[in-house]
């Protein structure tokens, strides 16, 4: 009986306590050793990989930051990110946006974020995954939504 008066009221929180929203977007982001592979289905099914820019690849870049295929979304719109991995644990970090969710293989892990302005974000995995777990930068660029429309049209 005592039972029954703690899980009632718990099930009820948490039916409360899933997400409302409704996403303009889901990014699947896929981690390997040591790189990070992202899948937009919702669109024309764009699929591409992102590796760490080599410091010697550019002068201008942000040290063991800057990557070269960088996540795009829309801002002001709620975006839906599912994460897992193929090899190892990894953790898909971007603090400034304040998300970190395990990749897990085998399990595909969700969240949810709403960024209100425009610019890049940076982020780590941040689960040592390995010998070049260091080297598994994240960036995530937020601009209008008639640039994220031109983007998704021009991907090739």
């Amino acid at each position: 009986i005592t039972l029954i008066f703690i899980a009632l009221p718990s099930l009820r929180l948490l039916y409360l306590l899933d997400e409302l929203n409704n996403p303009l977007i889901t990014i699947k982001s896929i981690g390997h050793q040591w790189y990070w592979s992202y899948e937009y289905s919702d669109f024309k099914n764009i699929e591409f990989d992102s590796y760490m820019i080599q410091n010697s690849d550019s002068d201008n870049n942000f040290r063991l930051l800057d990557v070269d295929n960088r996540i795009i979304v829309p801002m002001n719109n709620n975006i839906r990110m599912l994460i897992t991995a193929t090899d190892v644990i990894h953790s898909w970090t971007v603090p400034a946006i304040g998300v970190k969710v395990d990749a897990n293989p085998g399990r595909l892990n969700q969240t949810s974020f709403f960024i209100n302005r425009p610019g890049i974000f940076f982020g780590q995995c941040s689960e040592i995954c390995g010998a070049n777990h260091s080297f598994m930068p994240i960036m995530v660029e937020s601009i209008s939504i008639k640039n994220f429309i031109n983007w998704i049209n021009n991907y090739s």
